[in-house]
């Protein structure tokens, strides 16, 4: 059986094995093996899966903005209904955690539901923007599935239960995801990156122009170990494996991709790759048949062809050391720049390449931003530099090329970060004199550390409202060094009795003062009005202290003060939207008589009161769609009003390590569901009511 969604309101269900039951959702009774599963909201995720471990079979899932629906496609029937106040983007179903039963996990607007084969909500947690990816995967490999989740702010995250265990940062939002072997996953971006991560370590990654529509594991070639299947937007499918990211296989549909899945579609007992497009063409796979020797002169042509290019390129170089060797042997005052009418490249074996990172304030019309003086040790030249970093620069590298005429030994590159974060610069450096046409390639990493737009505040600059404070059983100097190693600062911090730090973030020309006091029991207090700033210092000093659990008092008032009105504009917005659905409703009523009366008119020749009756039903319907714009207004309204309260929970939630973390979360969704704002002013403060 296959599903697919049609025009996104109904689902198409290809079934050429069996009958459907009547009086269900989906049309029954025609001849045909295709029949139609009518939703009637637009479809925003579909998947399927064992939903009920009692029964060996899948149950259909399907997302709307608002609701959820579970369906027994076999028994035509449902299986529950329930809404989803945050919007369902996507889908999955299986085993997350120690939970003792399958559940269906729905990603929405900030947040993750898991419900389970009765409609029970069994899982709840927050994320820091809308979600659009996500796998059961058993990541941490103790034979308990985790839920990675992928999301706009380009961030994946892997939720154990309901705490966050890791978090890797990409380069834009992610938008698939899928299990691999083990602890491996795929994902893919949409700036057209597909990838494959082993825990935290990505193995490979490559870029293309097309956008990735779909990805999925499945072992292709028969070897036992599965291969990442890419569905692209320009109708291409192709096959990687995943430790290399080598292409083992490709193929070409007429459209664009629309989905990837594999089943028992022919019920032979083999489990065939599925592919789908847009226009439906729908393609089936099978794994290739192995055996014995079938892939020992692949692999043998494969391994001379790399031998061969590295043969190659070693040759070369060691063609260029020979020229070189004989211009070092030539008279003192020969001409040295040609050897053999060939022009050679010679500079001191001392020469160096000198890299340092600067913070500038900016000046009128130019951002903060990080200034990297790149320079040689002595009068060679830059030719050209080339620099790859992810997040920074479009296209994730920055070629500098100076004119003939500004060419030196020195060379200033500004650097704009969209955010804080660690980022790896691989420099390339083209060094020489000005007359060299052939050039030695210097190469280095350096790091810029997590928190770099920041430079010390004047002893006058006001002290933010807001704080942070908490203990810790750490000595002082282990907090000065993480401050030095995670701040791009001119001169490092020193402190011997007590700590006090005051820095200004020049993004947001706003202060943050970090301060410890041993003597009151490794009390530390972090002031700045910005919370997510606050909770990325929290968790980075955690992690580097090794601190498994940590409580925090919090005190943000404009913060607070801010929910508190999303909150009553939320209010507001279910009392329309509950008003608007009564009057949609007492409309409908109106136009059934109407149509009726005008209709029974018609029968009886009374053309008069007929035009009468479809005149008034025109103007009701003006109305009704006139009230359907202005629910769907501000049904918008309203998710983003909820988006900012889950937001708001999460940043709650960062402030905390561990359980702790955990804790303020769940208690953060009870004190909402119950309508009690200020239990949940004293949670997100306290950390409990």
């Amino acid at each position: 059986m296959i599903l697919m969604t049609a025009n996104f309101v109904k689902i198409l269900v290809h079934n050429p094995h069996a009958r459907f039951n009547e009086g269900g959702r989906v049309s029954a009774g025609t001849e045909s093996d295709i029949h139609l599963l009518n939703i009637g909201q637009q479809i925003t995720a579909l998947t399927a899966g064992v939903l009920n471990s009692n029964v060996n079979k899948d149950f259909l899932v399907a997302g709307t903005q608002t609701s959820i629906l579970a369906y027994d496609v076999d028994q035509n029937a449902d299986l529950f209904y329930k809404d989803v106040a945050d919007g369902v983007n996507v889908a999955v179903v299986g085993r997350l955690g120690q939970i003792d039963c399958p559940i269906a996990v729905v990603g929405g607007n900030c947040s993750i539901q898991g419900f389970d084969y009765e409609g029970n909500d069994l899982f709840w947690t927050v994320t820091g923007d809308n979600v659009r990816a996500m796998a059961l995967c058993d990541f941490t490999r103790d034979n308990e599935q985790e839920l990675i989740v992928g999301s706009d702010d380009y961030d994946i995250r892997v939720f154990k239960k309901d705490e966050l265990v890791s978090e890797m940062t990409e380069t834009e939002a992610v938008t698939c995801l899928c299990p691999m072997f083990g602890s491996k996953f795929g994902y893919s971006l949409a700036n057209g990156t597909v990838g494959v991560y082993d825990k935290t370590t990505r193995y490979w990654r490559i870029k293309s122009k097309n956008q990735v529509v779909s990805i999925f594991s499945y072992d292709l070639d028969g070897d036992g170990v599965v291969e990442l299947i890419t569905g692209w937007s320009n109708g291409k499918i192709d096959a990687r494996n995943d430790r290399t990211g080598e292409v083992m296989f490709k193929d070409n549909f007429s459209s664009s991709i629309a989905g990837i899945v594999k089943a028992d579609y022919r019920m032979d007992g083999l489990q065939e790759l599925i592919c789908c497009s847009v226009n439906g063409e729908v393609r089936g796979y099978l794994p290739a048949e192995q055996t014995s020797d079938s892939k020992a002169p692949a692999t043998e042509k494969d391994l001379f062809r790399e031998l061969s290019l590295k043969k190659q390129n070693l040759l070369t170089e060691l063609k260029n050391y020979e020229k070189n060797m004989k211009a070092h042997k030539l008279p003192i005052g020969l001409e040295k720049s040609e050897i053999d009418g060939t022009p050679v490249g010679l500079i001191p074996a001392n020469t160096q390449l000198l890299v340092t990172l600067d913070v500038s304030p900016g000046e009128a019309n130019i951002q903060p931003h990080i200034v990297l003086h790149i320079s040689t040790s002595n009068d060679t030249i830059l030719r050209a530099v080339i620099i790859f970093a992810e997040g920074i620069f479009k296209g994730e590298s920055h070629v500098v090329h100076p004119s003939p005429q500004n060419l030196s030994n020195k060379l200033d590159v500004r650097i704009f970060p969209q955010k804080d974060g660690v980022v790896d610069l691989h420099i390339k450096a083209l060094v020489g004199y000005k007359s060299s046409v052939q050039f030695h390639t210097f190469e280095m990493t350096r790091q810029i550390p997590r928190f770099t737009l920041y430079m010390p505040a004047a002893d006058d600059t006001p002290e933010p409202k807001s704080s942070v404070v908490f203990h810790i059983t750490e000595r002082i100097n282990r907090v000065v060094m993480w401050i030095n190693q995670n701040f791009l600062l001119q001169n490092e911090v020193e402190a011997e009795d007590d700590l006090n730090v005051k820095l200004l973030c020049l993004k947001e020309n706003t202060p943050l003062f970090l301060k410890m006091e041993p003597n009151q029991n490794g009390k530390v207090t972090i002031k700045t009005d910005n919370m997510d700033l606050a909770g990325d210092v929290i968790q980075g000093l955690s992690s580097f202290l090794g601190i498994e659990d940590l409580q925090v008092t919090a005190d943000f008032p404009d913060c607070l003060e801010y929910l508190r009105n999303v909150l009553e504009k939320v209010d507001e917005y279910h009392a329309t939207s509950e008003k608007l659905t009564a009057e949609m409703a007492d409309h409908s009523n109106l136009i059934r008589s109407l149509i009726v009366r005008a209709e029974d008119a018609r029968i009886m020749g009374d053309m008069l009161n007929m035009k009468r009756g479809y005149m008034e039903l025109n103007t009701v319907n003006r109305d009704l769609i006139s009230q359907y714009k202005i629910r769907c207004n501000n049904h918008t309204e309203l998710l983003s009003n909820l988006k900012i309260v889950n937001q708001t929970i999460q940043k709650a939630g960062r402030l905390r390590v561990g359980k702790s973390k955990t804790q303020v979360i769940s208690a953060c969704r009870a004190a909402i569901k119950s309508n009690n704002i200020s239990s949940l002013f004293k949670i997100i403060k306290a950390g409990s009511s």
